[in-house]
C-alpha cells in the first residue's frame, strides 16, 4: 500500500491501483458485457445494494484522531473528502479501468478536463506535445492557444500515421504524442501500434483520447498506448444527461526515464516532513506514479470533481454499452452507405465502410465497427447547411455525439469554431461539413429524415 498521503487523500488505492473490483465482483477473465454491468462494485460493501448508491457527502468520518493518522499516512485505506475521491466515483473508476485494461482510472468534470489534465501532467513544467489537427475543435484551441500560456508547447502535424513527419517533430523536451484513435468528425483512424513503438523509443508517452469508439469497440491500451482519456459525457453516459471525463494509465511507462522531471521530485504532499521522510511520485507510486499525480496534484489542486450523480448516470450508461454501441454503430453503417447515393452530396467520412482506404487498419482496430460518428460534405454553400439543419426533424440540432438520440450539427460554426483556419480546413472542416452522431432510432426513419431535409434545401 503506498503510504504518506493528504488527509484529504483518502481513497481505497489498494483497490483502485491494481484496477481490481470488490471481493465478488467479475474481473477481466469475464466478457466485456458481464463487465460492463458487475466490475468494479461490491454489493456487500454497500449494504447488499444491487446498484451502486450515491454517495452525496463531502467528507467522511475520521472515526478518531489514531485513525485520522493512519488514513492520512497511508497505513490504512478509506474515504475522507470528495474532491479527491467519493464511493460512487470510485466505483465508476474503477469499472472502467478494468474495461480498458489500465492499473487505475480518475474521473473528472468533463471530457475536456480529462483531455487538459493528461496532457498539463505530461508536459508540466515546459515540455511539448506532438499531435495532429484532426481533432475535436476544444482540443485544437486548448494546445495551439492555451497551455502556451503555462508553458507547454505543441508541434502539430499534418497525418499522426505519418511515422517520418512525427519523428521529425521529437526534441528533448518532447512528452507525448496525442491523437484520437477515431478522429472526430472525419473518423480517420490512428495506427495506435507503430505509434506506440515510436514513441516509446525515444521515452515519450502515447496518449490517446478513445471517446468516439469507446472501450467496447477499442481497447488502445492493447497496442501500446499509455495513457487513455474519454469523455464520458459520450457514448459511455450514452443519454446526453451527464458530463463527465476519465484518464486511465496504463501502468507499462516509464516515467523515470529522466524526461518526466515533475515524477521524480520530491514532493511535500505525498511526504512526512515530521519524520524527515521524503518521496517523488515516482518512487512512492512507481508505475502508477502518473494516475496518482493526476489526483493528487490536478484533481485535488484543480477541483474539476466529477459528482456522484453524475458517475452513478454514467455507471447506468456502462451497463447498456455494448447493446446500444451495437446497434449505433450497424445504423450509422447504413446511413453513411445510403448518403453516398444521395444527390447534392459530394464527400461521405466514414472509415468503417467496407472499401474506405484504412479498411486494413479497421480490420486491425475496430474488427466490430469505428463507432457512431460520421460526417458529410453537401454542394453550394453554407446556406443549404444551415437549411438542412433546419429542416430535419428527427435528428436533434445538438452539439454533442454518442446519444441515444440521433445527433446533426455544423462543425465549423459549432465544435470547431475556435479552431484556426488553417487546421480546420487541413482536417475537412468547411463550411459545408455536417457532422452526425447516430442514435437509437429505427434507421430507415432516420434516412428519411435526412432525404427530406437535404431535398428541401435544393
Amino acid at each position: 500500500m503506498s503510504q504518506n498521503r493528504t488527509p484529504e487523500d483518502g481513497c481505497r488505492e489498494d483497490v483502485r491501483e491494481d484496477a481490481q473490483a470488490g471481493a465478488d465482483a467479475p474481473g477481466s477473465e469475464f466478457g466485456f458485457a458481464t463487465r460492463s454491468i458487475h466490475s468494479g462494485y461490491d454489493p456487500s460493501a454497500n449494504h447488499d445494494s444491487a446498484s451502486a448508491p450515491i454517495y452525496p457527502s463531502v467528507a467522511y468520518a475520521l472515526r478518531s484522531a489514531k485513525h485520522a493518522d493512519a488514513l492520512a499516512s497511508g497505513e490504512v485505506s478509506g474515504f475522507s473528502y470528495s474532491r479527491v475521491a467519493n464511493p460512487t466515483v470510485d466505483a465508476l473508476e474503477q469499472r472502467i479501468a478494468q474495461l480498458e485494461g489500465g492499473i487505475g482510472a480518475v474521473t473528472v468534470g468533463s471530457g475536456m478536463a480529462a483531455v487538459s489534465f493528461a496532457l498539463l501532467c505530461a508536459a508540466e513544467g515546459g515540455g511539448r506535445i506532438i499531435s495532429p489537427t484532426d481533432l475535436y475543435g476544444a482540443s485544437v484551441d486548448a494546445m495551439d492557444s492555451f497551455f502556451p500560456q503555462f508553458g507547454v508547447h505543441t508541434d502539430f502535424v499534418d497525418d499522426i500515421n505519418d511515422l517520418a513527419e512525427v519523428e521529425s517533430k521529437i526534441g528533448p523536451d518532447t512528452r507525448a504524442i496525442f491523437a484520437e484513435t477515431v478522429a472526430n468528425p472525419s473518423t480517420e483512424i490512428t495506427d495506435l501500434k507503430p505509434l506506440a513503438d515510436l514513441a516509446h523509443r525515444h521515452g515519450i508517452a502515447l496518449i490517446v483520447d478513445n471517446t468516439v469508439p469507446t472501450p467496447y469497440l477499442l481497447r488502445p491500451i492493447e497496442f501500446g498506448a499509455d495513457i487513455v482519456v474519454h469523455s464520458t459525457t459520450k457514448g459511455i453516459s450514452g443519454h446526453g444527461n451527464a458530463l463527465g471525463g476519465v484518464i486511465v494509465d496504463a501502468g507499462n511507462f516509464d516515467w523515470t526515464n529522466g524526461r518526466f522531471p515533475h515524477l521524480t521530485r520530491k514532493e511535500l504532499v505525498i511526504s512526512d516532513e515530521r519524520n524527515g521522510v521524503w518521496h517523488s511520485f515516482a518512487e512512492a507510486f512507481g508505475n502508477a506514479a502518473f494516475i496518482r499525480r493526476i489526483r493528487t496534484k490536478y484533481v485535488r489542486t484543480f477541483g474539476a470533481v466529477l459528482s456522484p450523480f453524475n458517475a452513478y448516470l454514467q455507471m447506468v450508461g456502462l451497463e447498456t454499452l455494448p447493446q446500444r454501441v451495437r446497434q449505433e454503430v450497424a445504423t450509422a453503417k447504413l446511413i453513411a452507405q445510403h448518403l453516398r447515393g444521395v444527390d447534392h452530396i459530394v464527400r461521405v467520412n466514414y472509415s468503417g465502410l467496407d472499401d474506405d482506404p484504412q479498411h486494413e487498419l479497421v480490420a486491425q482496430y475496430l474488427p466490430q465497427g469505428v463507432g457512431t460518428v460520421l460526417s458529410f460534405e453537401v454542394e453550394g454553400d453554407e446556406s443549404h447547411v444551415n437549411r438542412i439543419v433546419d429542416g430535419v426533424k428527427l435528428f436533434s440540432y445538438v452539439p454533442n455525439i454518442g446519444d441515444s438520440r440521433s445527433l446533426i450539427v455544423n462543425p465549423a460554426r459549432i465544435t470547431h469554431r475556435e479552431v484556426p483556419e488553417r487546421y480546420r480546413l487541413a482536417a475537412g472542416v468547411n463550411d459545408n461539413l455536417l457532422r452526425l452522431s447516430i442514435g437509437l432510432e429505427n434507421p430507415a426513419d432516420l434516412i428519411a429524415d435526412l432525404d427530406q431535409a437535404i431535398a428541401g434545401a435544393y
